[in-house]
C-alpha cells in the first residue's frame, strides 16, 4: 500500500496529544469510570503517576461459554436420545470474517491492474461508503428533498433511495447504485446528493469514498452516562491498547483530545467523551480508534457534544417488561405473523434493525402500529454487523427495556406446557423470566423446522406450514437482562458476556422453534449474505461443518434433488395446532405472495 505522508503526520500529532489529553483530563476535572480509571499511569506526566494503586481495576471478564447441565431435559425430550443442549461454535473473541468482494464490473476486465489500483485512495474521514455489490451510502445532515440523486464523476446518476435517519449521530442515510461507467474508474470519489431542481455544477468538490472492504469506523453513539460507543470494523486488538481519537471535522490532523478505550471487543469500543471545555463548543467532531502503533482508522462516524441516544429512543412511561429484537432485510411477508405471535405471548415492544430492506417493510410496520403494536425501526445499513447492531441495542435500550429476546423472524419462542391454553396470554413469557436477582440471561434450545414438502411460501403463515423437524438440538437463543450486561457488550449474537455477579441459566421447559429449512424459494436468499460478522457466507468455501450451515447442501445455492423432503426426522405439530386454536387458520400476512 503507498504511503500517505498525511497519516503519517497525523500518528505524530496523535502521539503528542496523547500526551496533551491527560492535561485536558485534568483540566476537566477527570473523566472517571465506575470500575477503574481511563488512563493507566504510563500515560501520565512524570511525578504524577506510579503505584500498584493507580493501575486500573476493571477489565472485561472472559468469555465463558454457558454450561450446559443446569437443567435435566424436561418429559417432552426424554425420548429424543439425541437431543442435548448445545456447544458454541467457538469462544468469544472469534476471527472476524472478510466481507465478500464484489467481481471486477462487465466492463473492467479482470487483469487490467490490480484490485490494490483500483480501490478508492485510504483517507482520515468521508461521508460515504462503497458497499458491495456496487452501493453506495451517503450520510448528510439535511434532507435533499424527494427524488434526490447521485451525481457521480464522469457524468453518470442513479436515484437515491433514503433509508432514514441513522441512530446516534440523526445524520440522514441514503444508497444509490454506482453505474457501470463509473465503476471503471481508476480512483473513486463519492458521489454528489442532489435534489431534484440542482445540478452537479451547483456543488462543492467531491469528497472521499472509503470502501467497505477496508478498516472504517462506521457509527458511534453518545449514552446518557457520558461515555461514546465508537463501532468500527478492522481494529487490531493484537496490537495492544486501543486508543478514542476527537478530531474536527474536515481536519484530519486537527486532534482535538485522544483517550485510552475504556473498553475494547469485537467491533465496539467504549470511549469516554471530550472533556467538558471541548463539549462546551457547538461544534461536531469526526470519531474514530486507533491501536497502539496504527494510524487511526479512516471514519465516517461524528460525535455532537451534548447528542445522547435518548434523543433518538423513546423512552415510555413505564419501562416494557419483555422486549424482542431483531436485525431485518427484507422480511415483510413473515413480519405480521412473527409480531402477532409475540405480542399475544408477552412481547410488550418490538426493536427493529432494518438492514437495507427494499420491500414494503415499512408499510407493514405502519399497519402493525395502527393495530396498536409497539414497534421502534433502526436503519442499520451496515453489512455483517449484527454483533455490533445487537451490542447498539444493548446499549441504547436499557432505559425502556428490562428484559430483550434477541431472536430471529423466523424464530418463535413457545412452550409445550401451553398446549392446553383456550387462548395465549401476556404471562406466558412472563414466566420463563426468572425472579432471582443474579439471573442475568436464560437459555432456551432451538428445534430447527424442516421444509416439510412446501414448495412454495405456505399461506398460512411459517408456524402452520412447516410442521417436521431435526431432533437434535443444535443452538440455543437468549433472553437478556439489559442491566446484566457487560460493560463491553461482547456478545455471540445468542448470548451477551454479564457482568461480575450475574449467571445464565437455561430453561428446558420453554423453546425456540427455528423455521430454517424453508421452502427453496424462500431459502436460497440465504445464500446471498449471512448479517453476523462472525459466520461466513454460504458460499464461500470456508467452515463448512458450521452449525450455521445446512448439512450436505455445499457452496453453490442450486436447489438439490428431494429439497422438500430433507431433515424431516420428527414430526411435530404442537405449535400448529395451538396456533390454529388461538389465531384461526393462517396466521402470516393477509395476501402475501412469494417474490
Amino acid at each position: 500500500m503507498a504511503h500517505h505522508p498525511r497519516r503519517s503526520c497525523l500518528r505524530r500529532v496523535l502521539t503528542i496529544a496523547g500526551g496533551v489529553s491527560t492535561g485536558l483530563i485534568l483540566l476537566a476535572g477527570g473523566h472517571t469510570y465506575a470500575h477503574g480509571q481511563l488512563f493507566s499511569p504510563s500515560l501520565l506526566p512524570h511525578g504524577l503517576g506510579g503505584g500498584a494503586d493507580c493501575s486500573p481495576s476493571f477489565a472485561p471478564p472472559p468469555f465463558a461459554p454457558p454450561p450446559f447441565a443446569l437443567s435435566p431435559l424436561p418429559p417432552y425430550l426424554l425420548s429424543e436420545a439425541e437431543a442435548s443442549p448445545p456447544q458454541p461454535e467457538a469462544s468469544l473473541p472469534r476471527r472476524l470474517l472478510p466481507v465478500r468482494r464484489s467481481p471486477p464490473p462487465p466492463c473492467l476486465p479482470a487483469n487490467s491492474g490490480s484490485e490494490a489500483d483500483r480501490s478508492p485512495p485510504q483517507h482520515d474521514d468521508a461521508d460515504a461508503v462503497l458497499l458491495p455489490d456496487g452501493e453506495v451510502l451517503l450520510l448528510a445532515d439535511a434532507e435533499p428533498g424527494a427524488k434526490a440523486t447521485c451525481a457521480f464523476q464522469g457524468g453518470a446518476s442513479s436515484p437515491a433511495s433514503t433509508l432514514g435517519r441513522l441512530p446516534g449521530s440523526g445524520r440522514h442515510a441514503y444508497v444509490c447504485l454506482m453505474p457501470e461507467p463509473a465503476r471503471s474508474l481508476q480512483l473513486l470519489q463519492a458521489p454528489l446528493l442532489l435534489p431534484a431542481s440542482a445540478s452537479s455544477a451547483d456543488c462543492p468538490d467531491r469528497t472521499s469514498l472509503l470502501n467497505w472492504s477496508d478498516r472504517i469506523a462506521f457509527t458511534s453513539v453518545t449514552l446518557d452516562s457520558g461515555d461514546v460507543l465508537v463501532f468500527a470494523k478492522g481494529v487490531n486488538h493484537a496490537a495492544g491498547a486501543v486508543r478514542c481519537v476527537y478530531r474536527h471535522c474536515g481536519d484530519a490532523h486537527g486532534v482535538a483530545a485522544s483517550f485510552p478505550a475504556i473498553t475494547s471487543v469485537q467491533q465496539v469500543t467504549r470511549c469516554p467523551a471530550p472533556p467538558m471545555l471541548l463539549n462546551s463548543r457547538k461544534t461536531e467532531f469526526r470519531v474514530t480508534v486507533a491501536a497502539t502503533g496504527e494510524d487511526p482508522i479512516p471514519s465516517i462516524a461524528t460525535y455532537r457534544p451534548q447528542q445522547s441516544e435518548s434523543g433518538l429512543v423513546v423512552t415510555p412511561a413505564r419501562k416494557n417488561l419483555i422486549c424482542a429484537c431483531t436485525m431485518v432485510h427484507n422480511v415483510s411477508k413473515f413480519l405480521r405473523e412473527w409480531v402477532l405471535y409475540h405480542a399475544a405471548v408477552g412481547v410488550d415492544h418490538f426493536i427493529l434493525y432494518d438492514n437495507g430492506s427494499k420491500d414494503d417493510f415499512a408499510e407493514q410496520v405502519a399497519h402493525l402500529r395502527s393495530a396498536g403494536i409497539s414497534i421502534s425501526t433502526l436503519p442499520w445499513p451496515w453489512i455483517k454487523m449484527q454483533e455490533a447492531g445487537f451490542s447498539h441495542s444493548a446499549a441504547t435500550h436499557q432505559s425502556s427495556c428490562k428484559w430483550v429476546a434477541f431472536i430471529d423472524v423466523d424464530e418463535f419462542i413457545f412452550s409445550p406446557n401451553w398446549k392446553g391454553s383456550e387462548k395465549p396470554s401476556k404471562s406466558m413469557l412472563q414466566a420463563i423470566v426468572p425472579v432471582d436477582p443474579d439471573v442475568g440471561q436464560v437459555y432456551l434450545p432451538c428445534f430447527d423446522f424442516a421444509p416439510s414438502g412446501q414448495t412454495s411460501h405456505p399461506q398460512e403463515g411459517v408456524i402452520q406450514g412447516y410442521t417436521c423437524r431435526l431432533k437434535k438440538i443444535l443452538r440455543h437463543k437468549s433472553l437478556v437482562l439489559l442491566d446484566a450486561v457487560d460493560h463491553s457488550l461482547e456478545n455471540a449474537i445468542h448470548h451477551f458476556t454479564l457482568k461480575a455477579g450475574f449467571r445464565s441459566i437455561w430453561n428446558m421447559q420453554a423453546r425456540v422453534n427455528h423455521y430454517k429449512y424453508q421452502a427453496w424459494s424462500e431459502f436460497k436468499y440465504k445464500f446471498k449474505r449471512r448479517v453476523s460478522a462472525y459466520v461466513a457466507d454460504w458460499r464461500d468455501p470456508i467452515n463448512l461443518e458450521s452449525a450455521d450451515r445446512a448439512p450436505g447442501l455445499g457452496v453453490d445455492g442450486v436447489e438439490p434433488v428431494g429439497w422438500a423432503q430433507r431433515y424431516c426426522e420428527v414430526k411435530d405439530y404442537l405449535l400448529q395446532e395451538l396456533s390454529a386454536r388461538w389465531f384461526g387458520t393462517g396466521l402470516g400476512s393477509p395476501g402475501s405472495q412469494d417474490t
